[in-house]
């Protein structure tokens, strides 16, 4: 099963993004695929959206994900109704998600921008201004992912032993000590599943792209994955395969190493 289903197609892949090809010819090219990719601006910005974009997101998940994850394991009212409305998003499809915020930041009469209105603020076109469009494709990404970071945070603080709390507490640590010294190394584990799992889910997004803006204003959010479908499109399949084998060593390059380093600290604490 791993070699029909993973491995075949995956070199294949390799071969087919050094060739020119349909499905009733293919023409060997070499890389010429690849130099195309990486020097026409429209492809190489796609590029750089990806990295920006996946590590936006992930940092965002991390940060945001371990604040709710210890406000939701303290005592406050209503913390079972809290989780499950902060998990909520993730358990909606993604297109959904996409359709329903391209309505709320249209410029003009979107819900967003006619609540800031109110209040006398006039908001950005948010889908529409080149210089918003990927950061509020972000944001909507964060808003629908962060459900899961806060749970696998809130799985890692459960099980950090209540006691080590109470000896700092004794010895008169203040909040920010415990949180230095006792929460943030035994909740590491836990970080580095939620970083591996939000990069790669950054590094691979496209569904949530393409819903709210497919790639536009221009090619200004684009990333790898629209830029991949819209060559499928034109009839560019040689190209587009180069671009999954760049997504594929990109994702690879990445994710390893921070694995690798993650492990390595976990094994060490």
């Amino acid at each position: 099963l791993y070699v029909v289903l993973f491995a075949v197609p995956t070199f294949a892949s390799f071969y087919f993004s050094l060739t020119r090809w349909t499905l009733f010819e293919t023409e060997f090219i070499g890389l010429a695929n690849f130099r195309q990719f990486f020097t026409e601006p429209m492809l190489l910005k796609g590029f750089i959206n990806t990295f920006v974009y996946g590590f936006v997101t992930s940092g965002a998940k991390v940060v945001l994900g371990l604040a709710l994850g210890m406000l939701l394991t303290s005592t406050i009212l209503g913390r079972g109704y809290l989780r499950s409305t902060i998990f909520f998003p993730v358990l909606v499809s993604t297109v959904g998600v996409g359709v329903t915020f391209k309505v709320l930041m249209d410029p003009f009469d979107g819900l967003i921008n006619e609540t800031l209105r109110l209040v006398g603020i006039n908001g950005p076109g948010w889908l529409t201004d080149p210089a918003w469009a990927l950061m509020s494709i972000a944001m909507v990404d964060v808003w629908k992912g962060i459900g899961i970071a806060t749970l696998i945070f809130i799985a890692g603080l459960v099980a950090i032993p209540q006691e080590y709390y109470e000896a700092a507490r004794v010895d008169g640590a203040t909040a920010w000590q415990r949180f230095r010294t006792i929460t943030l190394p035994l909740v590491q584990p836990a970080m580095g599943t939620v970083i591996l799992l939000s990069l790669i889910s950054g590094l691979r997004s496209f569904d949530l792209i393409w819903a709210m803006t497919k790639g536009g204003p221009g090619f200004t959010s684009d990333v790898i994955g629209s830029v991949i479908y819209k060559q499928y499109q034109a009839g560019f399949y040689g190209l587009s395969t180069a671009g999954n084998v760049v997504l594929f060593i990109v994702v690879t390059v990445i994710i390893l190493p921070i694995s690798h380093l993650i492990t390595k600290k976990q094994v060490e604490l």
